[in-house]
């Protein structure tokens, strides 16, 4: 299917679901890498905003890890207006709680991801770190977990907090300790047609364990790109 996707189109290929939802959003490129000069945005293409920004606007929060967020060099998450009145004609807060998931608190307050975010962003790390100075006046610190981030212990305090459409942006580790945890309920994949080469990683990267079955449920195309979107066989 070519052209541009509508946004009925969009939310019926990526609902927002009544049963809590840990959905993941990445792209690849056709040999597998998950990054160009280390940077997600270069395999970008038409369609994939539409998607990544209809994805932000469906869910509850946004998780991403402090990697992703010091590479990508993250903003604020700041939906535009459209987004905002799709939210409230939903019953939703105009804009989705922004997590940022980080064992060492290796971060900077001062990064508009803080400092601009229309509402208050929750930093998740584990017990015992020691947050940058000014950290704590931008940010909500919650503790889960002793020697790393107890990632079901964050997804069960964010579904007490009435988030339970959950979206990760990335990166490889969280989303290799997602999948170790079994909490990955969809995977949004884009595929982008160029071949790399080198030596970029796979959207992936963790401890091994047993493959997860997951069922294909919607397939969209545009201009080369291909997205799928996969939920967990039931």
């Amino acid at each position: 299917m070519g052209g541009v996707f509508s946004t009925d189109e969009l939310l019926e290929r990526y609902p927002r679901h009544t049963e809590p939802t840990l959905r993941v959003n990445f792209i690849a490129s056709a040999d597998g890498a998950a990054t160009v000069d280390g940077k997600s945005a270069g395999l970008g293409g038409p369609g994939d905003k539409q998607i990544f920004d209809t994805l932000r606007m469906t869910c509850d929060a946004l998780v991403v890890a402090a990697g992703t967020v010091r590479a990508e060099n993250y903003d604020a998450l700041r939906l535009d207006e459209p987004g905002r009145a799709w939210r409230r004609t939903q019953g939703l807060p105009e804009f989705p709680l922004m997590v940022v998931v980080s064992a060492s608190l290796e971060l900077d307050p001062a990064q508009l991801v803080f400092v601009d975010a229309p509402i208050r962003p929750l930093v998740v790390t584990r017990k015992g770190g020691t947050p940058p100075p000014g950290l704590a006046d931008v940010a909500e610190i919650i503790e889960v977990g002793d020697d790393a981030v107890d990632l079901a212990a964050m997804v069960a305090g964010l579904h007490a907090r009435g988030a339970t459409q959950l979206l990760c942006e990335g990166g490889p580790h969280l989303l290799g300790a997602l999948v170790a945890a079994d909490l990955i309920d969809e995977l949004c994949l884009t595929v982008s047609p160029v071949l790399t080469g080198g030596g970029a990683g796979r959207i992936a990267t963790g401890p091994d364990g047993p493959p997860r079955r997951m069922a294909l449920r919607s397939v969209l195309s545009r201009e080369d790109m291909l997205f799928l979107r996969y939920a967990r066989s039931r």
